[in-house]
């Protein structure tokens, strides 16, 4: 058996990792694929175009878009914020500046993003530029969709739901029946 660094050594027995195939370094710069986001995100249940469905929701809205604002952010900030202060600042910021609509559009996106709704940032910046009215009806039948009442603020809307859960029927179980039973 020759010396571990003679060249003319006969030895087969070789280090492990000299027989393993190398791999080659990974690529500098090569960017990192990330998996595509999550499919479980579902549409708005009604299309934007259905203000009309709900006349007085519909005038409401156009003719006071602070209100049916105030409603709509009680309800995504799930109480932490009040109706009345909500639908002033929308007023105050509408009648100094003219750009609620900015206001109003980042609480659609918070509400997209509570509610896994699909869409995008452009899209709702769209809407609620050139049809605010739409947008907020859209977003306010989409509470009521989903069991809330914006009408009656978080506290009870909620109070409402569980009132309501409570009382639904309970489906009756099937019979367990028992393949053992003789006679």
């Amino acid at each position: 058996m020759g010396a571990p660094n003679d060249p003319e050594s006969t030895d087969d027995e070789a280090a492990p990792s000299q027989k393993e195939p190398l791999l080659p370094p990974p690529a500098i710069g090569v960017p990192v694929v990330t998996p595509p986001p999550s499919l479980d995100y579902v549409p708005w249940s009604t299309d934007l175009f259905d203000c009309f469905s709900d006349p007085n929701l519909c005038c409401i809205t156009f003719f006071c878009p602070c209100v049916t604002f105030g409603k709509i952010s009680e309800i995504v900030d799930r109480g932490n914020s009040c109706c009345v202060l909500n639908g002033a600042i929308y007023f105050l910021i509408a009648w100094l500046t003219g750009y609620a609509r900015c206001f109003s559009f980042f609480n659609r996106l918070k509400m997209r993003r509570q509610y896994k709704i699909r869409g995008d940032v452009i899209e709702d910046f769209i809407l609620h530029c050139f049809c605010e009215p739409c947008a907020l009806t859209q977003e306010y039948r989409e509470l009521q969709n989903r069991g809330f009442y914006p009408s009656l603020g978080w506290a009870k809307s909620v109070e409402r739901q569980n009132r309501e859960a409570a009382m639904a029927p309970m489906r009756p179980m099937a019979p367990v029946v028992e393949d053992s039973m003789k006679r």
